[in-house]
């Protein structure tokens, strides 16, 4: 069936309104996405600068100690983000920042590996929800064509994380005595603070609805609504999302029964496992590894160099993002735009450590990092192309769960297989094998579309724009 080309003021008002989304939302949640993985890894950055050694951690200990996290993220991160649904993002965006940023303080103050359990697992329970939610709400707020582009901004915060973050957490940790704390301590509070003075801010900044925002004109504020009602509209039409008559999900019930029934879920979920395993893998453990290079390669690198050298890879990845998702927006959501960098990823990480020299293993490394965070972001705008609603919100946090077990289970398997083995080389052939898993898995899911999804607006994995 053809569709009416619209006019061109109406390709002014779309024009302007996603731009000023993607001005005025998109970096402060970035912001907060930013503190939040700073948050969440500084732990290692702070294992090989002195808490391994006043704590007497081993490498399975650290890596139960960086999982355990996402075993409390993982018991709330769907009755969380569907209270967001509930609530409103402002509210509960801001709410889990301030019981985070809390938590995240009492890091400075810890002293047994009992107690480090304990706060990595208080800390995921604190965090639980707000990366599907920050999805969530950035997808509620501009038409399914632009959701890659947004997206892909917001997704850039996580790897400059590491870019800033790294030297970032370097610079505290040089700060030994300062309040008569150690460096490591220093950095947990450093980093705490600005987790709550945002959750604070976000209570007045951010807004629920494009309907609410004085920043948007009324012809701004009526396209966006009346877009957004009538993908939504769709979507819930049985004959066109496969028979999933629930995909919006006006209920509790019938939202958790179309995301935890839906097969497309569950195999995305699996594709996310595999890129989540490997992102960890390397977030929690390339700091220890590059402080292994002194003993390696007989080299020697100040705590500050090691966090520089943690940053490399991440700048470009994040340029990789960056282009990657540009060309998704323009051209169409493919297989092979996750599936590609999925099998690039896979091949190069166990390849890092045979390397001849610390700048082969980094530039080796930096290849996995833009594999890694290339395909993020297209990724995540695949759930809401056959998910609206409460079942969004259900199916989001049902897949970033799976993300969060991979997170768990590989930090606490290649700390454990590490310390099994003698070397790393064992722990990232795992990785490399779960990201081809998920290169296999995304092309599989390509060649089944939804029954009867001709139409042009479903923009399915396989068909594009």
């Amino acid at each position: 069936m053809g569709t009416v080309a619209p006019s061109p003021v109406i390709r002014d008002v779309e024009r302007s309104a996603v731009k000023k989304v993607a001005r005025r939302l998109v970096p402060f949640v970035a912001l907060m996405f930013f503190v939040n993985f700073l948050d969440r890894t500084a732990v290692s950055f702070a294992e090989p600068n002195g808490m391994g050694d006043d704590l007497g951690l081993s490498a399975a200990q650290f890596g139960l100690a960086s999982g355990v996290f996402f075993i409390g993220y993982i018991l709330l991160e769907v009755p969380s983000n569907m209270a967001l649904h509930r609530f409103g993002a402002r509210r509960w965006l801001a709410r889990i920042m301030v019981t985070w940023g809390i938590v995240s303080l009492l890091f400075t103050w810890v002293q047994s590996t009992g107690q480090l359990y304990g706060l990595r697992f208080l800390l995921g329970v604190a965090e639980a929800g707000f990366f599907p939610g920050a999805i969530l709400y950035l997808s509620q707020w501009v038409p399914a064509r632009h959701r890659t582009k947004i997206l892909a901004l917001f997704y850039l915060a996580q790897p400059l994380t590491t870019v800033i973050g790294a030297p970032l957490a370097g610079l505290l940790i040089n700060q030994h005595g300062a309040f008569g704390l150690d460096g490591w301590r220093f950095m947990f509070l450093g980093v705490s603070i600005p987790a709550i003075l945002l959750g604070v801010i976000a209570w007045f900044y951010l807004i629920d609805r494009p309907a609410d925002a004085k920043w948007l004109t009324q012809e701004e504020k009526d396209w966006l609504t009346a877009e957004l009602a009538r993908e939504n509209g769709t979507k819930t039409d049985g004959a066109k999302t496969g028979g999933a008559k629930a995909a919006s999900g006006h209920g509790g019930r019938g939202a958790l029964k179309a995301a935890f029934t839906n097969g497309r879920v569950w195999v995305l979920s699996l594709v996310y496992f595999g890129f989540i395993y490997g992102l960890y893998a390397l977030a929690f453990f390339l700091p220890t590894i590059i402080s292994g290079f002194e003993e390696q390669y007989g080299t020697h690198f100040s705590v500050l160099d090691k966090g520089l050298i943690t940053a490399i890879p991440y700048l470009p990845a994040a340029i990789a993002l960056f282009f990657w998702s540009r060309h998704a927006t323009r051209h169409g959501t493919r297989a092979w735009h996750v599936a590609g960098p999925a099998a690039v990823g896979g091949i190069s990480i166990p390849l890092a450590l045979y390397m001849g020299s610390p700048s082969a293993t980094i530039a080796v490394i930096t290849v996995t990092a833009c594999s890694i965070f290339a395909a993020l972001p297209t990724f995540w705008s695949l759930p809401s192309q056959f998910l609206t609603g409460a079942a969004a919100a259900a199916g989001i946090a049902l897949i970033n769960t799976m993300g969060n077990v991979a997170g768990f289970a590989a930090s606490y398997i290649t700390g454990w297989l590490k310390d099994f083995s003698g070397s790393y080389y064992l722990p990232l052939f795992v990785v490399g094998g779960f990201m081809l898993l998920s290169a296999v898995l995304m092309l599989w899911l390509s060649t089944r579309p939804l029954p009867q999804a001709a139409d042009a607006e479903q923009e399915l994995i396989t068909t594009g724009h």
